[in-house]
């Protein structure tokens, strides 16, 4: 009985660990997406420093509460959009300082100038002077700021602070405020890729099924060494498995067709080690396929599996969506064209998230440091523009490339067709994050590809 219990506890526990880590893949996943970062940023430095400069105004009596404002405003402008117009720690500092320089001098012009407004509690007047001032000054120095003209007005009512001690710790905070943010997006949102992209880390082993045609397997060999050479721990694993007949072949024959097998593989390695510079090594196993590719990639340490396309009646094989299934990285690369390098390369993108990133890593490993590299999205109203080239260029920020960003107002189809043949590769997802029910209403795009005039390679990210 003790044992029985025992054996159910310990099952409890790996069902807990495997949700764990599928939910902390989900928000890995989720936190990539570069909106979603932002936020999550801004819900956690900007109440912290706050926090922080709540904490030394309670042991400083002098520093007026009316500091915050200002600071908690600027604070989510420079976290909330950090490549933005207003993203410059420099002009954040010297803006909340000649705002509040401002508010004072024209708290005490306006007294002698205009007597009786000092008969309220705040005058218009200075209230008018103050933000006039503030934007002849920011834009003559060129240092425009938002929050500048919440310091230049607060500072006409400090009542518990002199203007001097407020202008004083406006700049003291901003600076600090400042530094925070410059230290966070140059040490973390400027390198976020190698942080939170697994692409960026990983999918340097990759194992190649070589089936199909040998050319057209050899070249896939070729594509996946080519992405593997990228990173300096990368490998090839060239797989073939062997599958029975359907009465059973018998055992000398299978042994003398692993035996052929191994001797064309071996070709194939060296292949692959003499035009792409990794390792690479060969497999040669007999059972099912879909299964012995996962166990041969666990086996291997791979983290990525680049196979040759295959259709079946119009549709992807079953092969390839069992590949597709897995809980591995993948790309289906279809040869079109022949060539064995990929210069120029277009990758479309549907929506910001973890596939675009991985596709767009991807396509930065083939281009190379002399390849070109474009970005695309469509969209179906001229209104949805700005937002998409805004996500385009977050995209384009996390690759060590440069990046030509393209919004089309088309439909994809149509855009690659007219588009597609000025490129050595097209580079599609495979639609794995959407519903069954909406790859039913709208095809995925590669499904509509048949006669693309440039290599074809379909990315899906692993199933968590």
């Amino acid at each position: 009985m003790f044992e029985g219990v025992l054996a159910r506890l310990v099952a409890v526990a790996r069902r807990l660990r495997r949700f764990e880590r599928r939910e902390l893949a989900a928000f890995g996943r989720w936190v990539q997406h570069t909106g979603n970062l932002l936020h999550l940023t801004v819900l956690v430095a900007v109440p912290l420093l706050i926090g922080f400069v709540t904490l030394v105004s309670n042991a400083l009596a002098e520093l007026s509460f009316l500091l915050f404002p200002p600071l908690a405003s600027g604070a989510y402008t420079l976290f909330s959009d950090p490549e933005g117009r207003y993203a410059s720690p420099r002009k954040f500092v010297v803006g909340l300082v000649v705002g509040a320089l401002c508010g004072w001098a024209a708290l005490g012009l306006s007294a002698p100038l205009f007597p009786m407004a000092t008969i309220v509690s705040v005058s218009p007047v200075s209230a008018a002077l103050s933000i006039f001032l503030t934007g002849a000054a920011t834009w003559a120095l060129d240092v425009e700021e938002p929050a500048a003209f919440s310091t230049a007005l607060l500072v006409l009512v400090t009542d518990d602070a002199s203007p001097e001690a407020y202008v004083t710790s406006v700049a003291v905070f901003g600076a600090l405020v400042a530094l925070v943010f410059s230290v966070w997006r140059t040490r973390f949102y400027e390198r976020r890729a190698q942080y939170l992209y697994d692409t960026a880390q990983g999918d340097d082993h990759v194992l190649v099924p070589m089936r199909g045609d040998p050319e057209a397997a050899e070249t896939t060999a070729l594509f996946g060494a080519t992405l593997a050479a990228a990173h300096d721990a990368g490998k090839v694993v060239l797989l073939s498995v062997l599958e029975e007949g359907p009465d059973g072949d018998a055992a000398p024959t299978l042994d003398d067709a692993a035996t052929e097998t191994a001797a064309r593989l071996e070709d194939a390695a060296r292949t692959v080690r003499t035009r792409a510079g990794v390792p690479c090594e060969v497999v040669v196993a007999r059972d099912a396929p879909v299964p012995t590719t996962m166990e041969t990639a666990t086996n291997t340490n791979c983290d990525l599996v680049v196979t040759p396309y295959e259709e079946d009646r119009g549709l992807l094989s079953p092969y390839v969506r069992g590949v597709f299934d897995s809980e591995f990285d993948a790309v289906a690369f279809r040869s079109t064209t022949g060539t064995r390098r990929w210069r120029r390369i277009l990758v479309t993108v549907a929506r910001p998230g973890d596939t675009a990133h991985a596709m767009l890593d991807f396509a930065a490993r083939l281009a190379g440091k002399s390849g070109s590299l474009s970005v695309c999205t469509c969209i179906d109203a001229e209104v949805e523009r700005r937002r998409a080239e805004s996500r385009l260029a977050n995209l384009a920020e996390t690759v060590d490339a440069d990046v030509e960003t393209r919004v089309a107002r088309s439909n994809v189809t149509d855009f690659i067709g007219a588009n597609a043949g000025a490129y050595d590769l097209l580079v599609v997802g495979s639609s794995g994050d959407r519903s069954r029910a909406s790859r039913f209403v709208s095809p995925p795009t590669f499904e509509r590809l048949h006669d693309v005039e440039c290599d074809v390679a379909i990315v899906d990210r692993g199933k968590p």
